[in-house]
């Protein structure tokens, strides 16, 4: 799964450290979750989404599955 957590960052100014501490979690997990090597649970994308003022589908961008 891709997600924008990375481009709302940076226009939002904030440092991984400081996304991390404001949603609750580790650095590690702000890394993964940009490079897409983890998924979040949905309380996660949604505590991500209501962070950045967005709808959880403007955050995380799901991939239609055959």
């Amino acid at each position: 799964m891709q997600t924008r957590i990375q481009e709302l960052r940076k226009v939002n100014k904030l440092s991984q450290s400081e996304l991390a501490d404001a949603l609750s979690v580790t650095r590690q997990t702000i890394i993964s979750l940009e490079k897409g090597r983890y998924n979040a649970s949905l309380g996660l994308a949604h505590k991500i989404a209501k962070y950045f003022g967005k709808a959880i589908e403007d955050v995380f961008i799901f991939e239609n599955e055959k």
